[in-house]
């Protein structure tokens, strides 16, 4: 597998159960990355701040300052990936964590294979090869304007911050604007036609974009919801 990462990406694995994290991180150097271990809140954004990683693996339960809020405090200085840890059936602490800006998660138990997996998926999507046709033009949808080349949103003439998977998600949906996509195509662009999960994830990171969007929840102008379906975009 390390012949995937050649330039030895950077993962930091945190977890206060530290014999777990000593093991997961054993299966994700010999993946061929290189790995930080942290084991609390407070050395997780210490890590994060200091190596610059580019996935971070956090569990939601540590003590002190949980996950939830190490990855709210990641944002506000890093577009990293973040991959939760969650006991099985936690939907609401899932929720919660994709809403403060967290890619994706996986449920405790999970195999090492599936997690380096998912590592490897979320590190290949910047790397998706252009498209042949050129460079597109910027999309203008009403005030918003996505400039899928250069990965930036403005509204109203002023730039929106949004995560690299918030970007992505907008991104499929706005390339076919007149076409509705399934939450299962929208995954397949974004994630990875191998991602195994719950579809759900999709409805959260359309409700954070909406959120940065300023939408009214009952009248969304920009992203509309197809009933059955999935999403499309509006007209502004």
């Amino acid at each position: 597998m390390a012949a995937d990462t050649p330039t030895r990406s950077r993962v930091l694995v945190v977890d206060d159960e530290k014999a777990l994290a000593s093991v997961v991180a054993s299966y994700i150097e010999r993946a061929g990355f290189d790995v930080t271990l942290a084991h609390t809140g407070p050395e997780a954004l210490a890590a994060a701040e200091t190596q610059e990683p580019d996935v971070i693996v956090l569990d939601l339960g540590l003590p002190g300052v949980d996950g939830v809020e190490v990855c709210r405090r990641v944002r506000t200085f890093s577009d990293c990936y973040i991959l939760m840890l969650t006991a099985r059936g936690d939907e609401v602490d899932r929720l919660v964590g994709l809403s403060v800006g967290a890619d994706d998660y996986i449920t405790k138990p999970f195999s090492a294979r599936e997690l380096v997996a998912r590592i490897h998926a979320v590190l290949r999507r910047p790397r998706r090869p252009e498209p042949e046709r050129g460079p597109d033009e910027p999309r203008v949808v009403g005030d918003l304007v996505i400039d899928a080349d250069g990965r930036e949103v403005w509204l109203h003439g002023e730039s929106l911050s949004l995560t690299r998977t918030e970007f992505d998600v907008l991104e499929a949906i706005s390339a076919t604007p007149k076409s509705a996509l399934s939450r299962r195509q929208i995954i397949d662009r974004v994630w990875d036609e191998a991602w195994v999960g719950d579809d759900h994830v999709v409805d959260v990171h359309v409700a954070n974009i909406r959120r940065k969007l300023g939408e009214d929840p009952a009248e969304p102008r920009y992203i509309l919801t197809v009933r059955g379906i999935g999403y499309r975009m509006g007209r502004g």
